[in-house]
């Protein structure tokens, strides 16, 4: 923390010792460039070694003069707070952090004891829906219902991040099976409810376009005949397990009406493509074509939003 005689201050904060050092050379040379009369010597320098990795530079100059003031001249202090023999110490502290973690139970074993109910973030969606007897896990309804009802008009809706804070409130308030009002002053922010419904959607064990299709639909949108592509991806939509099909279709549904407000949230079907592409389908093991799997990902998206009434309609349609 940088103070000076104006009253401005200045946070460095690292756990990095040689980045510390690094700063603490900059200021040191920046106030050995300063005129000699208000240059700092030796003689003030006040270096205490703490078990602290930050630095405090008192540095009582006064910027608008060129001299300093009287009072200030015996009172310029350079304190360094900083560790540089805590090395041991660190290491310790890991290997007993290790050591605990390596004996911790698995989530599993501690849901097959009672003693950890099933989450919903984090957990696969056919289990979620079993758990709540569904095809659409409740909290997916609930954030599409908030949205709907204050969020169409909201500029960049799904674009913009809400505060990651509160977001990861939210997500411990759903996966402790409290009671959720998203209409709590605590969630007022719209893009928090986003943030949280695009979490649960990265966080599934397996996305919601499972792996073993995701191949299937990147030669799907291959295909350059308009019509066969539409064909083609309808076919893999409705192999779908139900959960995964009942999810999707109720969130392109949402997804559409987003769209459709386009010119006043600025999200087009090409915008939605972008964020939820990667959210929603990915392959099982990165590969060296990840910029071109998000490209595909995103024309996935685009597509069965565009093209929703004959990608999710009946047969007759």
């Amino acid at each position: 923390q940088i103070t000076t005689v104006s009253g401005n201050e200045f946070l460095f904060q690292s756990d990095i010792d040689f980045l510390i050092l690094d700063w603490f050379h900059a200021i040191k040379n920046a106030i050995d460039r300063l005129p000699k009369e208000q240059r700092i010597t030796s003689r003030n320098l006040e270096f205490k070694l703490r078990r602290s990795s930050s630095i405090e530079l008192l540095h009582n100059l006064d910027t608008e003069s060129k001299e300093p003031k009287p009072e200030h001249r015996k009172s310029l202090i350079f304190r360094l707070n900083y560790s540089a023999s805590d090395t041991n110490d660190r290491n310790r502290v890991k290997s007993r952090l290790k050591k605990f973690i390596s004996r911790r139970p698995s989530l599993k074993t501690l849901q097959e004891k009672g003693l950890i109910k099933d989450q919903i973030f984090g957990s696969h969606l056919h289990l979620v829906c079993e758990h709540e007897k569904s095809t659409v896990p409740q909290f997916v309804r609930l954030c599409i219902e908030a949205v709907e009802r204050r969020g169409l008009d909201v500029d960049g809706i799904y674009r913009v991040s809400g505060n990651l804070a509160t977001i990861q409130k939210l997500r411990f308030v759903v996966n402790q099976e409290e009671k959720l009002n998203l209409d709590d002053s605590q969630w007022e922010d719209i893009h928090v409810v986003t943030g949280a419904l695009k979490m649960f959607f990265r966080e599934l064990p397996e996305p919601l376009f499972p792996y073993c299709f995701f191949e299937q639909f990147v030669e799907a949108i291959k295909i350059q005949d308009n019509a066969t592509r539409i064909k083609s991806i309808r076919s893999l939509v409705k192999k779908l397990p139900r959960p995964n099909y009942d999810t999707m279709k109720i969130l392109f549904e949402h997804l559409r009406k987003i769209a459709a407000k386009e010119s006043v949230n600025l999200m087009s079907t090409q915008s939605l493509g972008i964020v939820f592409g990667p959210t929603l389908l990915r392959p099982e093991k990165e590969t060296g074509n990840m910029a071109v799997h998000m490209l595909y990902q995103n024309q996935i998206v685009e597509l069965m939003l565009s093209e929703y009434s004959k990608i999710f309609g009946s047969e007759e349609d």
